[in-house]
């Protein structure tokens, strides 16, 4: 009982003191400051809320805008041919419409039943013989091969469970990800149409001068275009060069490992030679060596797509450094998942813009290059 009265003192002098510092305040604050204060919670708990509304479809509104910079240049054509502000974007959207919900909803099941197909065929795969006959007096022990063995065993298991069950939920979440689309192509649509005028509402809410406005803008633009067509578009071209020879040389599972190379071929430095080595090395093992040479061809091929590609994407852009690029992915993909890919690159990216306005030196930085216009 003793102790239950202390802690009811205390409760008591607490909110004493409490409605002390209120009434002190409130009879020490004119009118103005009050407003001010008031105003600043009102937003405050009206941002909170907000972002609390926008957070599950948060990322949806992130690809959007994402997708409607990327179909900027198409729309600005379509606007000057026609003069119209609703049609090009209604035809656009159309178009890319078909060309994401066709695919999701046809190969889908196909990409389901490799995925199991392949999950079954890791667990038959005999790992530590081709080891043992590359390396024989490395695993010339019986207990260090099963245990090596068993490792990489479970690792390629883990992976291909995780494929297989990625993409069964995207049936079993097929009603969520319809919504989620509905989001992304209102925003693309909005975004894309009236791009200007939300540019320049922007500019109305930036603390900057007229010039480093100017300046941030500009090297925004040119960076964004820098990591989603030098990086993104170009790293896709690389993926799908090496998934036609995937097709070509009737590679076991070539849906699925053409999507993971796809994926793979947005990676700076690694690119689809993450997929393409793999398989080629499977099928030398398998004694397919025609095949395998094949594929090692088209692994090349798509790396040297890169080279012929780039000048025409991303000539006389500023370039992100490559570390930075690949960094940001990482760190993006833990984080966002595979949207990281994207975003962690932008986001690093934003911050050394920002920071290299502040430098404010004449000298090219170490995160940010001019590429020369080839």
């Amino acid at each position: 009982m003793q102790i239950r009265s202390n802690s009811l003192e205390l409760i008591e002098g607490f909110l004493n003191f409490v409605y002390f510092i209120i009434v002190t305040f409130w009879t020490n604050m004119d009118e103005v400051y009050f407003r001010k204060v008031s105003a600043t919670v009102i937003l405050a708990v009206l941002v909170v809320l907000s972002f609390l509304l926008l957070k599950p479809i948060l990322l949806s509104i992130i690809v959007g805008i994402i997708l409607s910079f990327i179909f900027s240049p198409l729309y600005t054509w379509f606007y000057k041919k026609t003069k119209l502000k609703n049609l090009p974007v209604i035809i656009i959207c159309l178009v890319l419409i078909t060309l994401i919900i066709l695919p999701i909803w046809f190969f889908t099941p196909f990409l389901i039943d490799q995925s199991i197909k392949l999950y079954r065929a890791s667990q038959e795969l005999d790992i530590i013989t081709p080891l043992k006959n590359i390396f024989p007096s490395l695993f010339a022990s019986q207990d260090f091969s099963a245990e090596v063995g068993s490792i990489i065993q479970s690792f390629i298991t883990k992976t291909t469970n995780s494929l297989m069950n990625y993409f069964s939920n995207i049936l079993l979440e097929f009603p969520t990800i319809i919504l989620h689309i509905f989001v992304v192509f209102c925003t693309f649509f909005f975004v894309l149409r009236d791009k200007e005028e939300i540019i320049d509402y922007i500019r109305t809410l930036l603390p900057f001068s007229k010039e480093v406005e100017k300046k941030l803008f500009e090297s925004t633009k040119n960076i964004t275009y820098s990591v989603l067509y030098g990086q993104i578009i170009l790293g896709s071209i690389q993926g799908v060069v090496l998934g036609i020879g995937l097709f070509l040389f009737g590679v076991p599972n070539a849906l699925l490992l053409s999507v993971l190379g796809l994926i793979a071929g947005i990676l700076p430095v690694i690119g689809p030679s993450l997929i393409g080595v793999p398989v080629a090395v499977f099928l030398l093992i398998g004694g397919n060596y025609f095949s395998a040479f094949g594929i090692i061809l088209f692994t090349i091929a798509s790396s040297w797509s890169d080279t012929l590609l780039r000048p025409i994407f991303v000539s006389k852009r500023i370039k992100l450094n490559t570390g930075i690029v690949l960094i940001g992915m990482i760190g993006g993909f833990l984080l966002f998942g595979v949207l990281g890919f994207i975003l962690g690159p932008l986001i690093l990216a934003y911050l050394i813009i920002i920071i290299e306005i502040y430098r404010n030196k004449d000298s090219s930085g170490i995160f940010l290059q001019e590429q020369p216009n080839k």
